[in-house]
Formats: structure tokens, sequence, C-alpha cells
């Protein structure tokens, strides 16, 4: 599972405008992360996507997009494992 992780990390971050990557399970354990983001924030993301997921519970999770002025944050959680990317604007 590892190697898997971390190939599909790699073709996330060749993706134009991705600064970074962070992978977190259900707990909000950090399972990966490279680029410009910060480890401790996996259980924050973790919490983020659970919290959205209760506004439309019978639908699949949505993805959360967080802005700032030069970074989004876009967060998407599939069964137990959730993930960020963060891309610089345009």
């Amino acid at each position: 599972m590892e190697k898997d992780l971390d190939k599909v990390i790699e073709e996330i971050m060749a993706t134009p405008n991705v600064s970074g990557c962070l992978v977190a399970d259900y707990q909000g354990l950090c399972l990966a992360a490279t680029g410009d983001v910060h480890v401790d924030s996996a259980g924050i993301i973790v919490a983020i996507s659970e919290q959205a997921c209760k506004l439309e519970p019978n639908l699949k999770p949505p993805t959360v997009c967080l802005e700032t002025d030069k970074r989004q944050c876009l967060i998407q959680r599939h069964g137990t494992i959730t993930g960020a990317i963060y891309k610089l604007k345009a």
C-alpha cells in the first residue's frame, strides 16, 4: 500500500501549481506529507472533512476548498482516508 500511496502523491505533486499534498487516516494520523504542508494539520483536515460530510450525509463526501490570497487547500475524503492538496493560485 505504501508504494501505491507514494505513486499517487508523486502524480499529484507533478500537477502544475500543486505546492503540497497530505494524506491522513480517519483518526487524523498523517500517513504521508510532501511539499509545503504542515504535518500537524492532519487532524484538522480530517475534522473539516467529517463536519462537511454531516451537511449531506446521504451523498458522497464533498470536496472542501479553503482559499487564501495565495493558495487553495482542497480536502476530499475517500473511505477512511482523507487527502488535502495545496495549490498556488494562478
